[in-house]
């Protein structure tokens, strides 16, 4: 399955990347040494994640972040 991120915000897709994980918050925080709140925070977008927190989920989970430019 693949979406395009710029579609979605981004607490939107923190959550839709642990639902494909079929995990729960605290499941998917134990995966890149977060807690559940700080997942719940991403998810809620009262808190916001940079690049580095997004390439770790990346690698944890089996997924490719591609960057294209539009035509």
């Amino acid at each position: 399955m693949k979406f395009i991120m710029n579609d979605y915000e981004p607490k939107e897709i923190m959550k839709i990347i642990r639902e494909w994980s079929e995990m729960t918050q605290e499941q998917f925080g134990k995966t890149i040494n977060k807690n559940r709140k700080t997942i719940q925070h991403y998810e809620l977008g009262d808190r916001n994640y940079n690049i580095v927190t997004l390439l770790e989920i990346a690698k944890k989970h089996n997924l490719i972040i591609t960057v294209e430019k539009k035509k």
